[in-house]
Parts: C-alpha cells; structure tokens; sequence
C-alpha cells in the first residue's frame, strides 16, 4: 500500500493532492499497522485553500510597500514587540539560517527578518514585508493558517499549497490583545529542514505567550471607572472588558449588551422582548432572568432599570467600523472588522443590525473598486459566497481564479434560481 506522503510530492496536480489528503486517515503503510495519515490540520486547510481557488502556482501579492508600509507598521499594535522578538528569536533565526517574520490579522507580512542568504530565497516567492500570505492567497502555509484558525501552526515542506514554498518549513503563533482577546496576527520562524521538528512550534508557541504578556505591560488593563470594552464581530460570543476583568459573555447575553450599548437612554423590557425574541410567547419573566443574571455578572451599578440602561459608557468595535466607515474610512473600517455582528444570534435587532453594518461595508467596497480591500472581504469566511463583491473584484482583478470563482458561484444561483424560483443569493 502507497505511503500518502509519497502523493504529496510536489509535481502531484493539486487536484489529485486533496483527494489524496481526504483519503489519507484511511491509508496505512506497507506492513498494515502503523498509520501514517496526513494530518488533519494540513488536510481541511487544503481544502479551504481549493475551495478560494488558490493555484498550486501562485504567488503573493505586495499590498503595502515604501510610506504606506512604514506608517502602516508604525502604527500596528504589534510594532512595540519587535525588540523582544529580535531578542528571543533574532539569533536563532540568524545561525540557523532562518526566518523571523511578523504578520496582521490579514497575513500580511510587516517585518521579515534574518539570515542575508534565507532572505534572498525567501525574496524569490514573495515572502518580503507588505505581501499577502493568507490562506486564502497563498494556501496552507503557517502564519495564513495560524491567522485562519487562530492557533498555532507547523507546516513541513509538501504540506504547502503552492510548489515553490514546498521547500521551506514553518511555524507560527497568533498573538492576541491580553485586554480584549482580538487576534493581532502572528508570530513566525521560516526555514528549511532544521525547523523540521516539534521544538520549533513550542519556541515560537512561547514567542507568542511572552509577547502577550509584554503588551499586558504596555497596555495596562482599564480602570475600573473607565469605558466598557465589548468585542461582538465575528464572535457567538462576545468578550467584555470590565473593571480590569476580561469576560467571556454568554450568546444571550451579548446580545443584551449590544443593544443596550447602541441605547444610552435605555429600553423597556418591551423593547427588549421584540427586539431579542422572535417568539412572542416568551415571557417577561424569562428576560428578567436573563438581565439579573447579567446585572451580577457586571458588579453592582453598572445595569440600572426603568428602562434597562447601562450608567457607563460602552466602547464596541461595531461602533468603531460604523465611525470609520461614516468619514469614508473605508480601509481603516474593513480593518476594524473583524466578522459577522454575532453571526450565530437570531435575534431580530441583532440580525438586522448585522445585515446593515455588512451592507454599509459592501456597498463602500463596491463603490470604491480597491482589488485589495475586495480581495480582502472575498477571501475572508463572511465573503467567499458574497456574488456582489466577486462580480465587483473579477472586474478589478480580472485573474483567472478569481473568474473562475465567480463563475462557480453564478452557476450556484443560476442552481438556486431554477430549484426556488424567487431565492438568489446576495
């Protein structure tokens, strides 16, 4: 029987490659006992980068370079760590003749650093400062899939995606706000063979940890007189900072916080029921339940009553994108935006919320014809079937997987229209 690592070869058509890694739990060496799958990780990312239309020839492409890459970093989050990172991880990546590299929430690479030689190779596929390497560009590789799953990521040689990466190995972390849990991007070490082990993810897992904890020392928790801290896009549930505590707020909960947050003045409980019920046979007794519960989790003063009413002050990144978006900010607003508004609620203010702060963006993409910003919300999970923003970026960005996307997805509502006469899809 066929080893499933001698499919992966790197002239294998990618195809083939996903065919063999959805089959590979059920492979098995020669001898019939030790199973020798490939990983899993490595199998749903190959699907996910067939399913963008990543090509196994591909290359990245430069998004930020010269001023607009130097203000850019400047301004990231992640540019007081450098020091430490070059301290931890500088002299590795230099005497083994690695990589130290540095991307955003979008696997856009800011800094890459280390050996003069590994850079050079590095320079022929396009893994310089200001390139793209989500995996939705550039297929499986560590920091696009680390960014993607928001977990630490160790990828081998034929792992990847793309042929001319299959050389290189990699590992990478993502790094978060230790105030509010939003993924900041990741950390990475890239090479070849000598960072064929599992050291290598463990190091650069660390890497991440400290980082974290240094920008905990930079960036000291709020007082507890300050701002609520809410984090609703793209999460069922959202993060709250409170009172120098960070929380993990229930699906009901979060959405009482968000429409309390857009309603200084308060709601009745009325309000509440409609706007967070469809069921009109649900009680008042059980919202009223449902805010004593948040009134303890928030410590005493912060929920009042008669009408429901938060007596702080509430900063939300959904408020956030809406101000940016609101002064034309456009790609300060697609950055902020982090996903669907609790893309798992069913509550009818929260739905229609959600819809028209997704709107608002689309139609500013569309209007604006930025290939990158619409590439960015097309790769992205909340946009791979948005047909509008296809169609906007095949006339901007004419290249072949992005035509022949978006003439799977019109075939799909061509599908859909056939089968539901009166159904299409955005």
């Amino acid at each position: 029987m066929t080893d499933p690592w001698v499919a992966l070869d790197p002239g294998t058509d990618p195809v083939e490659r996903v065919r063999v890694l959805q089959r590979a739990h059920e492979t098995f060496t020669e001898a019939g006992t030790v199973p020798r799958p490939v990983r899993s990780v490595v199998a749903e990312s190959w699907r996910r980068s067939a399913r963008a239309g990543v090509g196994p020839d591909g290359s990245a492409s430069v998004e930020l370079s010269d001023g607009d890459l130097g203000s850019y970093r400047a301004e990231h989050p992640l540019a007081p760590l450098m020091p430490l990172f070059r301290e931890l991880m500088g002299t590795f990546a230099s005497d083994g003749e690695h990589l130290l590299a540095v991307c955003d929430a979008q696997s856009r690479l800011l800094w890459v650093e280390g050996h003069p030689g590994t850079r050079q190779k590095a320079d022929d596929m396009n893994f310089v400062p200001g390139a793209r390497w989500s995996e939705s560009v550039m297929g499986t590789n560590a920091p696009g899939t680390a960014v993607a799953l928001d977990r630490p990521v160790q990828v081998f040689a034929a792992e990847h995606f793309i042929r001319r990466v299959q050389p290189w190995t990699c590992a990478a972390a993502p790094v978060h706000d230790p105030r509010t849990g939003r993924l900041l991007g990741a950390v990475d070490i890239t090479g070849g063979d000598g960072l064929a082990h599992p050291h290598s993810l463990g190091f650069v897992q660390a890497v991440a940890r400290a980082a974290e904890s240094q920008l905990a020392l930079l960036s000291p928790v709020p007082a507890a007189t300050d701002a609520l801290q809410l984090t609703a896009l793209g999460r069922d549930e959202a993060l709250l900072v409170t009172g120098g505590r960070t929380l993990r707020l229930s699906r009901r909960h979060s959405e009482l916080l968000v429409l309390l947050s857009r309603h200084p003045d308060g709601l009745t409980g009325d309000a509440l029921l409609c706007a967070l019920y469809e069921d009109e046979w649900v009680t008042p007794v059980t919202l009223r339940a449902e805010l004593a519960r948040l009134r303890r989790l928030l410590g005493a003063g912060v929920l009042a009553s008669r009408p429901y009413r938060l007596t702080v002050a509430v900063e939300s990144d959904v408020a956030v994108v809406e101000r940016r978006l609101g002064a034309g900010a456009v790609t300060a607003a697609v950055a902020a935006y982090a996903g669907p508004l609790l893309p798992g609620s069913q509550a009818p203010a929260v739905v229609r919320l959600r819809r028209r702060l997704a709107d608002g963006l689309r139609a500013a993409l569309v209007s604006g014809r930025d290939p990158d910003l619409l590439a960015h919300w097309a790769h992205a999970s909340w946009g791979e079937d948005d047909l509008q923003v296809w169609r906007a970026l095949a006339a901007s960005r004419p290249t072949a997987p992005v035509r022949a996307r978006l003439a799977q997805l019109e075939a799909e509502q061509s599908a859909l229209r056939s089968a539901f006469p009166g159904r299409a899809r955005r």
